[in-house]
């Protein structure tokens, strides 16, 4: 691996001579990091809601384009200040005291990253036990090579290698979904789709909120790792627009069409619930398993590419002493350890584990606010040197900031409902409020909204003064 192709910035800002491009250039890793067939699985899981097909689409396209619009936001402020998001942070909870969020976004990137790269393994194990020609470990250990490796080698290697591979890995998906979708229309059934029953508000409120907490909320902590190296006089505008457009548009159109297909048989509905990328095969003609399996592998490799990429630079900003790649590979190592775990050993902890990660959601959802309302509030570039100085006008602890985290977390759970394990029955503490965990908002999560609201609302409250201060602006 030659070092000349390694990335050697991290948490620092990038000098003006490495700052070219467009805005147009983030559609790409957008795009790849959210063309995936777990897409056309989460149109079911829309319509688990109890909501009819265009209930579905208009919740789909509110919480996909709602949640992206946020990292998009957050996009900004790479491009006015050309750092990574969690360095940015910092001006928001101290220097210091940006250890707490840093520390949440790791687990949550290399806890992502460990889940997609396990769902990839095993959608290439089921295709080719469909087949049956393969053994079924033999199977599993091939698509987790191939995994495991492109994410490790885009993640090491850095931007401008995640940048290329992402345009092969999106024009490859593309193509190929296509090709899935071509195969599988006859499969809708208009007639059963339109006959769909309306869900109640409460109900639609939840597809919505699954959409910005399963699509696009979870992307905002790596929102400016990639527009960090674009030219400052960038078109704010633009660097949004093809943020959203990037991120939202295919997903939308799987989620919808996933929505037509499960909301067309009741069988499949019920097969994607307990495997969602295997479930998609059944309405495939064998010719087409492979290219399938290696669609859906590429699909949930763009995600975890990135994942791994900001993990790296995530382990930089909270302080570990090592070069952003050498953070990579020590995430990709422990990436390997958990699939192999997920998959071959203990194959029951994948449901918990989702389960822990939604739990780290919320206290995300707060975090994300915070940063999307400080990006907003300020007028001017950040002060690069200060971000890296304790003593400087960013501060060491900011405790208004850390204790809306904590607020705002602490309100999330208890507005929220989450059964993939026993051990985290304990959230839902404030659902008596509201009709309780039984109730027409049990599944609802309305936490993620007053997380957010918390977070936002809470930070223009507290902070405007102190950075009109920090920026030496009067008011």
């Amino acid at each position: 691996m030659p070092s000349q192709r390694i990335e050697l910035n991290g948490a620092n800002f990038i000098k003006s001579d490495e700052r070219h491009g467009s805005a147009r250039s983030l559609f790409w890793p957008w795009a790849a990091g959210n063309v995936s067939f777990l897409a056309l699985s989460y149109g079911s899981f829309f319509l688990g809601f109890g909501i009819s097909f265009w209930q579905a689409t208009f919740a789909a396209v509110l919480g996909t384009v709602g949640s992206f619009l946020l990292v998009g936001i957050s996009s900004l402020a790479g491009k006015r200040s050309s750092a990574p998001t969690l360095t940015l942070s910092r001006a928001a909870f101290g220097v210091k005291g940006n250890l707490l969020p840093g520390f949440l976004s790791y687990l949550i990137f290399v806890g992502w990253e460990t889940v997609l790269v396990s769902l990839a393994t095993l959608a290439f194990q089921t295709v080719f036990m469909r087949i049956g020609h393969i053994d079924h470990n033999l199977s599993a250990i091939i698509g987790f090579a191939i995994a495991a490796g492109l994410t490790i080698f885009g993640g090491v290697l850095g931007f401008k290698t995640i940048m290329k591979l992402q345009k092969w890995l999106t024009s490859a998906t593309i193509v190929l979904t296509i090709g899935y979708i071509a195969l599988t229309a006859h499969s809708i059934k208009w007639n059963l789709v339109s006959h769909l029953h309306h869900g109640n508000a409460q109900a639609f409120i939840g597809a919505m909120i699954f959409g910005i907490t399963g699509i696009g909320l979870g992307w905002v902590n790596s929102a400016a790792d990639y527009s960090r190296y674009l030219p400052r006089e960038t078109s704010s505008k633009a660097v949004v627009g093809w943020t959203v457009f990037g991120a939202s548009a295919v997903p939308i159109l799987l989620v919808i069409y996933g929505s037509a297909l499960a909301g067309s048989s009741a069988k499949l509905n019920e097969k994607i619930a307990s495997d969602p990328i295997g479930a998609l095969t059944t309405l495939l003609p064998t010719w087409y398993l492979i290219p399938f399996a290696f669609v859906a592998v590429l699909g949930l490799i763009g995600g975890s590419i990135l994942d791994l990429y900001s993990s790296g630079i995530a382990l930089v900003t909270i302080g570990f002493p090592v070069k952003r790649h050498i953070a990579a590979f020590i995430d990709g190592l422990i990436m390997t350890l958990g699939t192999i775990y997920i998959v071959w050993i203990k194959k029951d902890f994948f449901g918990p584990f989702q389960g822990f990660l939604i739990t780290l959601g919320v206290p995300i959802a707060v975090w994300s606010a915070i940063f999307v309302a400080d990006v907003l509030m300020r007028k001017n570039d950040y002060s690069e040197a200060e971000l890296f100085n304790a003593t400087g006008r960013y501060g060491s602890w900011n405790l208004r900031s850390i204790t809306l985290l904590v607020i705002g977390s602490i309100v999330g759970w208890g507005f929220v409902t989450n059964s993939f394990a026993s051990w985290l029955s304990w959230q839902g503490y404030f659902m008596g409020a509201i009709g309780g965990k039984s109730g027409a908002w049990a599944y609802a999560n309305v936490g993620i909204i007053f997380a957010l609201v918390i977070g936002f609302i809470g930070h223009i409250l507290l902070s405007r003064h102190e950075i009109r201060k920090q920026e030496g602006r009067n008011g």
